[in-house]
Parts: structure tokens; C-alpha cells; sequence
């Protein structure tokens, strides 16, 4: 399997090469030169082997690819009592994919638990040594700490919006002891923190003297993992369902619609989104446009430049580099994307939408407490709420749960009057001893302190 990237100036390159990669070196994200078909699995299969089935063609020439089902096994080992990615009908045509039990309390961990063993392994056969730099608006943070935590060869620098990440969210980062991690507060935006992330990588020379690799959704293997939790659901049921789905920078609904591309039993795709509702708007009315970014209580989506939306455009383009390219371009001059009538009614076939501000988010966890006694986070009350409109018109459809109702206590005390307990491996979060650096939201100040990182000195 090759790669190409979606603004077309660059060579085609192999699954070790760009895993290890942030952005391609022409700016754009890399997608793979051809959409393999979904994997025919008996049933009984188990979750590691479902990741195992679609990640091989994609790995096609992989050195990794003998290592894979060994280091699938390894990732998916710590998901709960229940396994990884239960699921269960909880009202009529109603059903819920849970996906908060992972290590780190997080659907994060379904990709990163994976992507931190492929990085290990890769580095010890190539014997090198990388910077993974990431930007977090909460749960991505902590899931690619836990994963790359200790491994000698590589160092994490993760940032995150100061002040818009939940306690619980930034002390899963601030309190990790390895001393190859570095959580840093940037005073701004998650947008913010992804620009930053972005312009590290567009600087070739840093890039190459850091070895800097990407653990954000921009890296391709991140979408690769999540593609199986769409695939492992249609074959758990036996037909195609809809998904409803939270999200803020495209690449959990992105992976659904990969796995629809590839033929897999996925019908509609309902973006789930909080009062920044960008995406909503894109689907609805065909525009874009970059504004303020608003803290909410769901802070993972407090987004308003969606970084994966370029991979899906790409397609939604009929892959032409050069469109993808202005596009990007015109998106940042101009301030918004607009998009053409035959394109928007294109989008609209592949994706629907819809958004909930704050008093109904706390509405409907309060809701689907008293009827059904679930309790979920705020980004999954986003995702069931959209489901029960689905569902309402004779649809089988599955929600996704994306993260511990116990990350954000506060919203979830004020709709049901407590909050569950973290599990016992996190009880003393609140009394760890945090670390953590803060710097502006300007790239002289991040390559200074990526620099001190790669000394150990941060």
C-alpha cells in the first residue's frame, strides 16, 4: 500500500514511512493511494483480530506487518471487564457503543494504545528515536501519553489550551511521572495549539533535527484503528446501522465513513457537535467559516478548525491535489469554506448533522439517567441525543460513547446530583503532583521548549 498526500506535491510513500510522519512535506495529510475492501470475518472473532483484518492492507509492505496481530493482542489486552467496544440496545432501535474503558477513560485509546506499540516496534527495527508532538482539546493528550509513557525511544510533547481542558483531563497529563513526558499549557485555543503543531511540522529542517512525528488524527495510522470499531459493530448486529457520532475534528466520523467507502455495513452518519457547531453549519449550509471558539462543557470539541475535514474534502474533490490546495488556501485567506451546490449535495448524501448547547446537554444526561439509568459525559449525551431523533424514525441506530461520565464531574453532578467514582487506578489523580509548563501561542516559544525536550531538560 501507498500513500499520497490530499494537495498532491509529494511522492507516494510506504505505510513505515508515513506513520512516522505528521502532515505530508506539501502541507497536506496523507490518505491511501486506494481504499482496500472491508474484511469477510467468521463470526466469533475477537476485537484485536477484527484490527488485525483491516489494518493488514493497509500495512501492505510493512516491516510491521508479521508484528501486527502480536501488537493488536497487546493494545486491546486492558479494556474493561467487557472487553473492547461492548455494545448494547438500550432503547428500541437504540443502541450504545462504549468505548470509555479503555486505559486512559477514553475512545482515544482504541487507536493510541495501537499506535504507540507500532512507533516501539518500528523504532527498535530501524534503531532511531523520535519526538512525538501532539495538540490535545482533552482526551488526546492523555491517550497518547499512556501509550508512548516510558518507551526509551521516544519523547512526547503534548499541548493543550490553558484553562478549556476539564482537572480531570489535564491531570491525566500534568501527573504522569516518565520523564519522556512533557504536557504543556498554550495560552489560547485548542486551534491554537493545533496551528502550533502544524507549523512545527511545515519547517523541514526542525522537523528533520527533532525527528518529529505526529499522535494527532492528522497521522493516518490514528483513523486506520478507529475504521475497526465501525466494522466490529455491523458485525456484531448482521446489517448495516447508522451511527451517531460526537466530534470535533472529523476523524471519528471520518473513520466511519472509511468504512463505508471500503463497503462496510455502515448507513447514515450523524455529526454530533456542541455550540461550535462548525461542522453542522458546513453540512447543513455548505459554509465554513473560522470563528470564535466558545468553552462549553464539552471541551474535546470546542473546535473550529476541524483538521480531518481535508481528508473527506479530498475525496468529496475527486482526489485533485491541486483543488485540495486552494481550497486549504482560500479557507485560511478568506476566513471560511464554501462549497459549490453539486459538492454540498454531495456532503449531504455521506453526512447529516446536528448540535445542543449547554442546558441541553445537561437536559439530556439528566434525561437518559432517569429512563434508561446511563450516565454519560458530555460529548456522548451529544451522540445519544442525535440517536434518539434517528431512532424516532424507525431506524436502527448506534450512538458512540466517547468518554468516562467521571472526566467531567461537574456537568454530570449538575444534571444527576453525583458523579461516578474514577476507577481505582486513577482514585489519587487529585493528589498527584502536577508538572507542566505554559507558554504563548507562538512557534518561537515551542521550538525552544521542544529543543530543551529532546535534552530532557523541559
Amino acid at each position: 500500500m501507498r500513500y499520497i498526500s490530499t494537495r498532491g506535491g509529494t511522492p507516494p510513500a510506504s505505510f513505515d514511512d508515513i506513520l512516522l510522519q505528521g502532515p505530508a512535506p506539501d502541507g497536506g495529510l496523507y490518505v491511501p493511494q486506494h481504499w482496500p475492501a472491508a474484511p469477510d470475518l467468521p463470526t466469533g472473532v475477537s476485537y484485536h483480530e477484527m484490527v488485525t483484518a483491516v489494518a493488514t492492507p493497509f500495512m501492505e509492505g510493512s516491516l510491521l506487518q508479521d508484528d501486527l496481530p502480536r501488537l493488536a493482542a497487546e493494545a486491546y489486552a486492558d479494556f474493561g471487564p467487557e472487553g473492547p467496544a461492548p455494545l448494547r440496545e438500550v432503547a428500541d432501535g437504540q443502541w450504545l457503543l462504549d468505548l470509555t474503558a479503555g486505559p486512559t477513560l477514553s475512545f482515544k485509546d482504541y487507536a493510541l494504545q495501537l499506535l504507540g506499540r507500532l512507533f516501539d516496534r518500528l523504532l527498535a527495527l530501524q534503531g532511531r528515536r523520535i519526538m512525538v508532538l501532539g495538540a490535545t482539546s482533552g482526551d488526546t493528550g492523555s491517550a497518547a501519553i499512556e501509550a508512548c509513557r516510558g518507551r526509551s525511544a521516544i519523547d512526547i510533547v503534548i499541548l493543550y489550551p490553558q484553562g478549556r481542558v476539564s482537572d480531570i483531563q489535564r491531570r491525566q497529563m500534568t501527573t504522569v511521572e516518565a520523564s519522556n513526558v512533557h504536557a504543556i499549557a498554550v495560552e489560547g485555543t485548542f486551534d491554537d495549539c493545533q496551528d502550533l503543531v502544524k507549523a512545527a511540522f511545515a519547517d523541514p529542517a526542525l522537523r528533520r533535527r527533532l525527528a518529529l512525528a505526529a499522535v494527532n488524527s492528522i497521522n493516518w495510522a490514528r483513523i486506520m484503528a478507529q475504521v475497526a470499531y465501525y466494522l466490529w459493530v455491523g458485525h456484531q448486529m448482521g446489517q448495516a446501522v447508522s451511527f451517531c457520532v460526537p466530534t470535533g475534528n472529523f476523524g471519528n466520523v471520518l473513520a466511519g465513513w472509511a468504512a463505508r467507502r471500503m463497503g462496510g455495513p455502515v448507513g447514515r452518519l450523524v455529526v454530533a457537535n456542541n455550540h461550535n457547531r462548525g461542522l453542522t453549519r458546513l453540512i447543513s449550509e455548505g459554509l465554513l467559516p473560522i470563528g470564535e471558539v466558545r468553552p462549553t462543557l464539552a471541551p474535546a470539541m470546542d473546535i473550529q478548525i476541524p483538521s480531518n475535514l481535508e481528508r473527506y474534502l479530498f475525496e468529496l474533490g475527486s482526489r485533485r491535489g491541486e483543488w485540495m490546495s486552494q481550497m486549504m488556501s482560500d479557507y485560511r485567506r478568506l476566513g471560511e469554506l464554501r462549497l459549490d451546490g453539486r459538492l454540498h449535495s454531495r456532503l449531504r448524501k455521506d453526512f447529516d448533522a446536528g448540535w445542543m448547547d449547554d442546558p441541553r446537554i445537561v437536559e439530556v444526561i439528566a434525561q437518559a439517567h432517569r429512563e434508561h439509568g446511563l450516565l454519560l459525559d458530555p460529548h456522548s449525551a451529544l451522540g445519544w441525543a442525535m440517536a434518539q431523533r434517528v431512532a424516532m424514525a424507525g431506524e436502527q441506530v448506534v450512538s458512540i460513547a466517547t468518554a468516562h461520565p467521571a472526566k467531567f464531574p461537574e456537568a454530570v453532578t449538575e444534571a444527576v446530583g453525583f458523579s461516578p467514582p474514577l476507577p481505582s487506578r486513577l482514585a489519587d489523580l487529585s493528589t498527584r503532583q502536577e508538572r507542566t509548563t505554559v507558554i504563548p501561542a507562538r512557534l518561537d516559544h515551542l521550538v525552544g521548549l521542544l529543543e530543551k525536550a529532546g535534552g530532557q531538560t523541559v
